[in-house]
């Protein structure tokens, strides 16, 4: 019997909606995706919360709570939240640990929290072709700063709250960083790899079939047993999901990871994942199904 398929959605992003007009920003509106999404077959959901007096995303432990609460009182999903990602907009580029993560402690002592982000290195993020023609700022452009104190210290709250990892793989070097650090900490649960492709920015590698089986090998080499999935920012993954399917993999999708300026929404794009997925003859799995195989219910 095949193992059943995790659908991760990711409803917005930092982009904010000169990137994704369709995206969600409100609480209200977060909540009613997210529900929808859930009943389309996601078993996560990864959000970011915005300033309603500024319309730009910032890192609020109560807008979080409570898209959580109203989204996790009418369906069963797991509902996770960003970090202050460092060197973009209107972030900064150092940060103490414990401030970087002040909304991800508040939430996990409030037992709120089963994932948190924790992406294991540092990368540069640029699209490829500036941006031209359709940013009047010029294009996405930033180094994304993730330093190893900080990664420690999300590993330590996650050991100490019980929560899972949620491993952004940008580079190979993430993959190697972030397992040895998980290693490193003692009660950590098991990370989630999630294997980040892109076809629009300089990061990583484009979502083709040689590059998952490249990561895939270093998988089986160096954490065997893990659960990960593909995805990405600026990313069509469609050619790469029957040989994730087929060697073990789950799948996210959602308007943090869709091309710019998509035509679709989070939830037609989540119910064209469940579909794809059931074409390929695999079960979607549940909420529940996945925290028993993490370990976590």
């Amino acid at each position: 019997m095949k193992d059943p398929v995790f659908i991760e959605a990711a409803l917005n992003g930092p982009w904010s909606k000169s990137h994704q007009p369709l995206m969600p920003v409100s609480v209200d509106a977060l909540i009613a995706e997210g529900i929808d999404c859930a009943r389309a077959g996601a078993a996560v959901i990864h959000i970011h919360v915005y300033n309603p007096d500024t319309g730009k995303q910032f890192e609020d432990a109560d807008s979080y709570r409570r898209v959580i609460e109203g989204i996790r009182e009418v369906q069963d999903v797991i509902v996770y939240p960003t970090l202050p990602l460092s060197g973009f907009g209107d972030t900064g580029q150092h940060f103490l640990p414990e401030m970087r993560f002040a909304a991800v402690e508040a939430l996990a002592k409030a037992r709120l929290l089963e994932w948190s982000v924790i992406d294991p290195g540092t990368t540069q993020i640029t699209e490829l072709d500036g941006g031209r023609g359709e940013d009047p700022d010029g294009g996405v452009d930033f180094l994304y700063i993730n330093s190893t104190p900080e990664i420690r210290y999300g590993l330590e709250l996650a050991a100490h709250y019980n929560f899972v990892p949620s491993f952004a793989i940008y580079e190979p070097g993430f993959l190697r960083l972030g397992a040895m650090l998980s290693k490193d900490v003692r009660g950590c649960p098991e990370p989630v790899y999630r294997l980040m492709f892109s076809d629009k920015f300089s990061f990583g590698f484009p979502a083709e079939e040689s590059y998952l089986r490249a990561y895939k090998s270093m998988l089986d080499g160096i954490v065997p047993n893990a659960l990960w999935m593909i995805a990405g920012l600026q990313v069509n993954l469609d050619r790469i999901i029957p040989l994730c399917l087929s060697m073990g993999g789950h799948l996210r999708t959602g308007l943090e990871d869709a091309i710019f300026y998509s035509d679709i929404g989070n939830v037609r794009l989540v119910e064209k994942m469940a579909a794809r997925v059931q074409q390929e003859n695999y079960d979607i799995g549940t909420p529940t199904q996945l925290r028993q195989r993490l370990k976590t219910s």
